[in-house]
């Protein structure tokens, strides 16, 4: 019986290939989007999972509250974690980490490694990373010793045993020991290394202030609920500890985050950029959206081919068949263009994985298609199709009666047709919700990228510092400028996209308890002219300002200040109020005011312009070389020959400040990206579902057609005629999707601080498109009816 129902299917479907094609490209299409989504899903899903004490691991958050400003985030003191585990009884390992760039060198190898990290030596008996050779207890004891990952290790020793070689550390080429090789990280781990040295390398000492909060701490309790009883101590505990520091509404405190909760649930970064657990719930909602389209497609054409196939069921009604029997006849036909859709999607997932990766940031690899979880998941998505999506058809081809059939009762009732008209509205409401998004987010994506940041971004060549450069760094930036592709060279701290580091400030009459917390950043004489950064009172600092913080005794310094706007007016003073003016950085560098500048963003644009102080020391991070934008090429080599001669001690590499700019807003490059593909898959299967159901509804009303042509009907108002339903159909959607795309547009948009409005054009543009897009759809069809010779429709009757 099942052999004949196969083997029926089979003939029907080839029999009508213009619709089979349609419901297996469409179906097909959409089971491509869900294998990939699936993948992608389930690896976000798993960060961590590998992890075996992953339950009771916490990490501990830092919220203070200074000035009357709070601040929360990834940092904590070195404090913390020996703290907690002598008060608390829940705790029973901690572990503080900081991630770093280092330069390393082995023989004539030179790298500057950008996965380092420094780590307790409790990071082993916290967190379950592989040692593959090394002493677990004894790797991470000791200052200057450096565990390499599986890869790290194969980059500098080839297939030697690294441990007990000795690799030089840092610009002041320290030795380390090599004393172990772990695993390489998992990509679905939160924290990622390539090397990890011992805490007591850095030297950090000071186990005396909840302050200077530069580190992570986690957390190992004794069990995975002592979370619970463990944080409503926290508060009255610090409460104690902070009693002599802070007064008033003052307070410094520390929330504890679930490890495994992190990576999807947590507004603060780790080791590596979070995920959302909303962005997962859109992707998977977009893709079983997009799924839907396609099933609905095969909903649509196989109910408007039941006039066509009632005499099949009645002939086999007459001949003695069941209900049964026919509705399993129709989800056998169901079931073989599910599997053929799966079979294709399959191949097309193999195919498209990479780009995929390219798009999501992610390695996911082609045997995660086949894992055990996946292939259930496929069969169980494939039972769902060939049930939800073919069931409907064989209920209603099922319950035919033959004598009703005889008389066109189907026809002539409206069940099919409301049905059809439904599922056609629905595919467009999807699309035209997609469609209005992508036209947001790239609104908003312009914006940022055609908007004065206050400064001028274009043409500035960033290169990474050490402190070990300090010594000739006027004889780096004198040879640098000697080329005519060179304006000027300056050294900051932080790049001026992305200043984070925070400090305090207030006016010479202001009690230290009134301090308001400010971003500050290290710059030099030369950064105005090289950023283009607008002046409204005062001036630039100068070389003998640079000269007055080079005393090694603090008291002997001379600090000068250059404030934006929004400092000036924090502080009670105009621009011109504020020049000469004296103030406090912190609690030991009291200075002056030397200037005033325009604000400009120095952070991303979901947030608010703050309050931000330049500051004259002689160190920093980074050296920002502005470029005249003419010979780049040569300039860079020139860049590139005259460093490996000053700065032999490490290797010449560089980016431009504008595309440190654009990974600001990375996550919503990738979600454009993201949606944009899926507008127009949804569009495209609308279309196919659009295309076939046309096909069939004007190959129904041939001889209607037929019949007006004799009358005297013109191709124009035979188009018109065909097209009119259909185009009733898409405004209706259009009228539904708008304001569900505004409202929930108009929420994503209040991430940021600065953005664009959702204007009428964008509704009228996606209007235009979507009518445009069905218009073509249908009149295809519709012309190819209207131009085609009635006495063909007409023979028959």
């Amino acid at each position: 019986m099942i052999r004949h129902y196969i083997k029926i299917a089979f003939r029907n479907l080839w029999k009508k290939k213009t619709f089979s094609l349609i419901n297996i490209i469409g179906l097909s299409i959409g089971l491509t989007c869900c294998l990939l989504m699936a993948i992608y899903i389930r690896h976000e899903l798993s960060y961590d999972h590998f992890q075996e004490k992953g339950d009771r691991i916490v990490r501990v958050i830092m919220e203070y509250s200074f000035g009357g400003a709070i601040q929360k985030g990834n940092f904590t003191s070195t404090k913390v974690a020996p703290s907690f585990s002598r008060n608390f009884p829940e705790v029973e390992k901690a572990v503080r980490m900081s991630g770093t760039s280092r330069v390393m060198r082995y023989e004539e190898k030179l790298f500057n490694e950008k996965s380092f990290v420094y780590a307790d030596s409790t990071f082993l008996d916290i967190f379950s990373f592989k040692l593959i050779l090394g002493n677990r207890a004894q790797a991470l004891s000791g200052p200057n010793v450096v565990v390499f990952t599986k890869s790290a290790a194969a980059k500098y020793f080839g297939d030697e045993n690294p441990v007990g070689k000795i690799v030089t550390v840092g610009s002041g080429s320290v030795p380390y020991t090599v004393t172990g090789v772990m695993e390489d990280c998992s990509s679905n781990s939160q924290i990622k290394f390539d090397f990890i040295g011992s805490f007591s390398s850095l030297g950090v000492t000071q186990e005396n202030t909840y302050w200077d909060a530069n580190f992570t701490t986690y957390l190992l309790l004794r069990s995975a609920s002592a979370i619970h009883t463990l944080q409503p101590k926290i508060r009255p505990f610090m409460q104690h500890e902070m009693a002599a520091e802070v007064s008033g509404k003052d307070y410094v405190t520390y929330e504890l985050e679930p490890f495994k909760d992190v990576h999807l649930y947590s507004p603060y970064d780790g080791f590596e950029p979070n995920n959302s657990i909303t962005y997962i719930y859109i992707i998977a909602a977009v893709a079983l959206l997009i799924l839907a389209i396609a099933c609905f497609t095969y909903i649509n054409l196989s109910t408007a081919r039941s006039i066509e196939r009632a005499k099949e069921v009645g002939i086999r009604k007459v001949a003695g068949a069941f209900k049964n029997q026919i509705f399993w006849q129709f989800i056998g036909e169901s079931l073989v263009i599910s599997v053929a859709a799966l079979l294709i999607s399959t191949v097309l997932a193999c195919l498209l994985l990479q780009p995929f990766n390219n798009l999501a940031d992610r390695n996911l690899a082609i045997g995660s298609l086949f894992s055990p979880a996946m292939l259930l998941f496929e069969l169980v998505v494939i039972l769902c199709i060939t049930l939800l999506a073919g069931s409907y058809p064989a209920v209603i081809l099922s319950g035919f009666q033959p004598i009703r059939v005889l008389k066109g009762a189907f026809k002539n009732s409206g069940t099919g047709l409301v049905l059809r008209k439904s599922l056609i509205v629905f595919q467009f409401i999807i699309s035209v919700f997609l469609i209005v998004a992508c036209f947001v987010i790239q609104k908003q994506l312009e914006y940022i990228r055609s908007k004065n940041l206050g400064f001028d971004r274009d043409h500035i060549v960033v290169l990474p510092m050490d402190q070990k450069m300090k010594a000739n760094i006027a004889t780096v930036k004198t040879v640098f400028t000697n080329n005519p592709g060179i304006r000027s060279v300056a050294r900051v701290n932080n790049e001026p996209i992305n200043i984070v580091a925070g400090y305090s400030m207030r006016r010479a009459d202001m009690a230290e308890n009134q301090s308001i917390i400010v971003n500050a950043n290290v710059v030099d004489e030369d950064f105005a002219k090289t950023t283009g950064v607008h002046f409204i009172a005062g001036e630039d600092f100068s070389e003998q300002d640079m000269k007055d913080v080079e005393y090694e005794d603090q008291e002997k310094k001379q600090y000068h200040y250059i404030l934006n706007e929004t400092a000036a007016r924090e502080l009670g003073w105009t621009p011109a109020q504020a020049i000469g003016k004296k103030m406090f950085l912190g609690t030991h560098r009291p200075g002056t005011v030397k200037g005033v500048i325009k604000d400009f963003h120095f952070s991303s644009f979901h947030n608010p312009i703050k309050p931000l102080v330049l500051f004259n020391e002689n160190w920093g991070n980074y050296l920002l070389v502005k470029l005249s934008g003419e010979n780049m090429q040569q300039t860079i080599e020139y860049l590139e020959s005259s460093w490996k001669n000053l700065v032999p001690h490490r290797p010449f590499e560089f980016h431009f400040l504008d595309d440190n700019y654009n990974k600001l807003y990375n996550s919503e490059h990738r979600l454009g990206k993201v949606l944009n593909t899926f507008a127009a898959i949804a569009v495209l299967l609308a279309m196919l579902g659009l295309f076939g159901l046309s096909a069939y509804v004007i190959q129904q009303r041939n001889k209607e057609i037929g019949i007006r042509k004799v009358l005297g009907a013109s191709v124009a108002n035979v188009v018109a005629l065909l097209s009119k339903d259909f185009l009733q159909l898409v405004i209706a959607a259009s009228l539904i999707a708008f304001p569900l795309a505004w409202l929930v547009m108009n929420k994503w948009l209040q991430d940021f601080t600065f953005r664009v409005s959702v204007g009428v054009w964008i509704f009228v543009a996606a209007a235009f498109l979507i009518i445009a897009i069905a218009l073509i759809t249908v009149s295809f069809q519709a012309i190819k009816a209207a131009v085609s010779n009635p006495v063909k429709s007409l023979r028959t009757e």
